[in-house]
This record gives C-alpha cells, structure tokens and sequence, in this order.
C-alpha cells in the first residue's frame, strides 16, 4: 500500500493567489522534517544555514515508489537527520479551495550523514524483513568515477551552500514553487542571479521563462529543478553585481 502523502494546510486566504503574506513562520518541509540545524526561525524569518561538519555531507538518495514516508521514518529510526522538501498545491474538494502539502520530489530523499552511516543505512534498509524490494538506493553521480574504480560513479552529494539555497527556496509559502524538468526550461545563457527584492529575497539560481513568465530555477542536479513564483526583473541581481 502506498504513503498517502498529501496533507491539508491552514492557510489563509493569500495562500491562494499565490501571494503569501508570511514567508517566515513556517515550512514546507516542517510536518515531514525532524527539526534540524538547517531550518531555525529567527525575527527576520526561516534561517536554512547548516552547522558546518567536517565528516557530514548531504546525500541523495532514491525512494523505491510511493514509500517517502516509510523512507523518511526509517532513516529518523537510526538517528540520522532527512530532508524532505513539500510543495504547496491548490486543490477543489466539494466546491471548495484547499491548499494541501505534498513531496516536491517524491523519488528523492536528503539524507545529511557521514559516508559510512549513509552505507550502512542502505545495508540495513535491503535486509528488512517482509519487504521484496529496497526502501533506499544510492543516487550516483555520472559526471564523475571513483577513485578507487574508474568503472563506477560515486554516491551523489550536495554541497552545504546549494543545499541551504534549496531549502531556502522550498521554506516560502507559495504554490507557484514548482519542479521543471530540463525540456520546459528556457534558459538566457549567463543569466545566473540572486533574488534581492520580495519574498525569494536571497535565493540564487538562473533565470528561465516557464509558461510565458520571468522565474528563477534552482538546480540540485540533473533530476531536481525547482523554479520560483514570477519575478520581476527589477528584483533580481548578477552575480557578479553583488
């Protein structure tokens, strides 16, 4: 049987034009999210800075189909620190609006550990009794091999720096935060940018035009592109003019 994973929200009526007024109470990772160093609150809104470690890394990993919660749940059962970042979703039940919660990336599971917990993570989770397939999979990353053996990849991580930017960017309130994959992404060429002005204040990432509009894509890797909300030209800088 597979995780019902969409919750509803209390939201108020601003949720629903895409418009939140509260970007820093909350967020969308918080009801599938143990509460971590990555995500603090502060007067000024949601902090996503890590506390640095030197053995740690962010690791992804793959979620066999419909189980991110069992996923989530066994990865907490040994000690270890997940992230699983939600989308907010507009729905109608009964002639009503509603704004639910749901995976952003069902397939993929943040898992922030040392090399040798994340290995016997995925040992332990292939020798479960009663379960005819792996709960979790190493993700490998394809641009590079190890270096122990040219013939394989290594396990994918994400620097702290662009893991803090996407959970910065999945902490707003807004149901116009997406997942794009590469062939509905237009993008301008050396466009790399940050958010100054509104409430994806900070966030980096490139500019792209999805369905006619002006967004900012955030990039973890091949399979994970996150594009904000409409944003105006005026509220974006380069790089290089910070």
């Amino acid at each position: 049987m597979e995780d019902n994973t969409k919750q509803p929200l209390t939201a108020d009526a601003s949720l629903y034009n895409g418009q939140p007024t509260d970007t820093g109470s909350s967020c969308p990772s918080a009801r599938l999210t143990s509460c971590t160093p990555s995500i603090s609150k502060n007067k000024g809104g949601v902090s996503v800075k890590n506390v640095p470690s030197r053995n740690k890394q962010w690791f992804v990993l793959r979620v066999s189909y419909g189980r991110i919660i069992k996923a989530k749940a066994f990865v907490e059962a040994k000690g270890l620190e997940c992230y699983v970042p939600l989308r907010y979703k507009e729905v109608r039940k009964q002639g009503k609006k509603r704004i639910i919660t749901e995976p952003l990336l069902p397939s993929f599971l943040f898992v922030h550990a040392t090399a040798e917990q994340v290995e016997t993570l995925i040992h332990d989770n292939k020798v479960v009794a009663n379960e005819s397939r792996a709960l979790l999979s190493y993700y490998f990353d394809h641009t590079i091999h190890r270096q122990d053996n040219s013939n394989r990849n290594p396990p994918l991580t994400i620097r702290d720096e662009a893991m803090n930017n996407f959970i910065r960017l999945n902490s707003i309130k807004n149901p116009y935060v997406i997942p794009v994959t590469s062939n509905n992404v237009q993008f301008k060429l050396g466009d790399n940018v940050v958010v100054i002005e509104g409430e994806f204040k900070g966030v980096h990432g490139r500019v792209a035009r999805i369905a006619g509009q002006q967004r900012v894509i955030v990039e973890l890797f091949d399979e994970c592109l996150v594009a904000t909300a409409y944003v105006p030209k005026e509220a974006m800088k380069h790089y290089n003019e910070i």
